[in-house]
């Protein structure tokens, strides 16, 4: 579980302190405060960390003049601007510190590196950040990422930023569908999503053409004898069809660009973000898949490919195979959509 702590600026106001200490709760693991800002965190679900005896954390500046032992909760603040400096993080983590606090004012990404592989379940690393992009990078840094981030916040904004990227998997309910109709119907443009992300069996996206019944349209992940597997790869569909997009949006696979979020969906309806490493639009024989799921017809428009394949409970069936009364995977939900955002109530008829 990654933590993340709250430094309070003591020349803030009482109101901003106040404000930031309420959206942390429940949030942030830890805030960092001044002696004379112990008493405003005092009640909160909050542990606090400061150089006075009385905070639950005692904090430490590097260089120590005197190590001694530290307690079961030390922190350490460190400067790292080169390889020395990491080699006393990793001291510090030999003399008994529970948590370091690394501060790289140059180089962003290397000292990190460097010290999630070297001290990696040997202290509580984190990283302080200027920013919530500069959090994001840290938390992803070598794959594993810190085991935290430190950030001074100007705004409760920055603390919400952070918490949504922490709890960014989002369950997406998926219900049994019976295939009605299978039906070849000509050339269109489809979209192929190529992600920067290597996906697994059972993983996909969800596209379809009403906003209201998505299907999960699996990556190419299968081996097969004309053409190697492209997991990061998802053979989506016409640029008209829908997909749904990480704050459960739906888009147009016609909108989507390099460098955009999207979102991967497994068999079990477990999501995880991605990124669009490319669109890749050109003219292919369509076939189109209709079925029925809660009393409702769905339907889907997609490439005619064996290595396009829709899944199921336990499988996956390539499309040039599906016939009507089998089984697949779809996200059914009520109300219409403006721009993207679901509006429950309202009425929307989509054929």
């Amino acid at each position: 579980m990654k933590e993340v702590w709250l430094r309070l600026n003591p020349d803030a106001s009482e109101t901003q302190k106040a404000e930031l200490l309420k959206t942390a709760e429940g949030r942030c693991n830890v805030v960092i405060v001044s002696p004379n800002d112990i008493p405003l965190a005092s009640g909160l679900k909050l542990q606090t960390a400061s150089s006075d005896e009385r905070s639950d954390i005692k904090l430490f500046q590097a260089p120590l003049k005197s190590r001694g032992e530290f307690s079961p909760n030390s922190a350490v603040e460190v400067v790292v601007k080169d390889r020395s400096d990491e080699e006393k993080v990793l001291k510090l983590a030999e003399d008994g510190a529970r948590y370091v606090l690394v501060r790289c004012p140059d180089w962003k990404i290397i000292p990190l590196e460097n010290l999630i592989a070297r001290a990696r379940n040997k202290i509580t690393l984190l990283a302080d950040v200027s920013s919530t992009s500069e959090a994001t990078t840290a938390l992803q840094t070598l794959e594993l990422g810190v085991d935290g981030v430190v950030i001074t916040p100007k705004s409760v904004n920055e603390i919400d930023e952070i918490d949504k990227f922490l709890n960014q998997g989002e369950d997406v309910p998926l219900v049994k569908a019976k295939v009605m109709i299978v039906k070849e119907i000509g050339s269109g443009a489809r979209v192929c999503v190529d992600t920067c992300e290597i996906m697994e069996a059972g993983e996909g996206m969800l596209v379809g053409s009403q906003s209201s019944g998505l299907f999960l349209v699996e990556a190419e992940v299968h081996k097969n004898p004309h053409v190697e597997p492209r997991p990061f790869r998802v053979n989506a569909g016409p640029v008209s069809s829908y997909i749904l997009t990480p704050g459960l949006k739906t888009r147009y696979l016609a909108e989507l660009k390099t460098g955009e979020e999207i979102l991967i969906v497994n068999r079990k309806g477990a999501a995880r973000k991605g990124h669009v490493g490319r669109v890749k639009i050109e003219r292919r024989p369509m076939t189109l898949v209709e079925s029925e799921a809660a009393g409702h017809a769905f339907s889907l428009i997609v490439q005619n490919a064996e290595t396009v394949r829709l899944i199921s409970d336990g499988s996956s069936k390539p499309v040039s195979e599906l016939k009507a009364g089998d089984e697949i995977l779809v996200r059914v939900e009520e109300g219409g959509r403006h721009f993207g955002t679901l509006v429950a109530d309202e009425m929307v008829i989509e054929r």
